[in-house]
């Protein structure tokens, strides 16, 4: 599902990064005649700054794409084109926490639509929607790459694994309250090993303190 841009009504009339070392750090990293491929961090780090002043979660305001257009000396329209193209790069608010259920196969042979339905029916929302005191937002997603600890859904930056409807619900209810959750795996298992310890390599697990 490619992103949407968000009406007028929504967009802020100005935006500058807080962070001019970070800003620098970032076009450093690029050959020189090669900085406009510092775009897609810059993109990153809009979203960070956002969600970070707190009124929704991490999106890119059209003034950003601008002021990003302006920074690295090219026309916004390939500013614009970037954004537009990658799912993962917002275009409109969101809740402050981004569930992101994978329904690849793996999760989805785990039970992963269970996971849909719980977050829907608890939150009140469909795929794509936002919960109405704007601290949720719910989306679908390919694969992420936890697919030993299937299901899974990633919050923001962080994943959690293993889920069943009920602790789904269970997290959600604590993110509502402010609380921590503890992320990866929500059954007790240590990384990706078996739930009952690691089956190959004991030595080694042992000397690296994970079992």
């Amino acid at each position: 599902m490619k992103p949407h841009i968000a009406p007028a009504e929504l967009q802020p009339t100005s935006f500058a990064f807080k962070d001019g070392a970070k800003v620098a750090d970032i076009i450093s990293r690029y050959p020189t005649g090669k900085q406009q491929s510092a775009v897609m961090p810059l993109l990153d780090l809009v979203m960070r700054q956002v969600a970070e002043e707190g009124q929704t979660g991490g999106w890119i305001p059209e003034v950003a794409m601008e002021e990003i257009a302006k920074i690295l000396d090219m026309p916004k329209i390939k500013v614009f084109e970037v954004a537009t193209f990658y799912s993962m790069y917002i275009l409109e608010p969101i809740g402050k926490h981004h569930i992101q259920c994978c329904t690849t196969t793996p999760c989805w042979l785990r039970g992963s639509a269970d996971i849909v339905k719980a977050c829907e029916k608890h939150l009140g929302i469909h795929v794509g929607e936002t919960s109405r005191d704007g601290k949720f937002t719910l989306s679908e997603v390919e694969c992420l790459g936890a697919c030993v600890n299937a299901p899974m859904v990633q919050i923001n930056d962080t994943f959690y694994e293993d889920l069943t409807p009920a602790r789904m619900r269970e997290i959600i209810d604590a993110l509502a309250a402010g609380q921590e959750v503890q992320p990866g795996s929500q059954n007790g298992r240590r990384y990706s090993m078996g739930l009952d310890g690691p089956t190959s390599l004991t030595d080694e697990a042992k000397k690296a303190g994970v079992a």
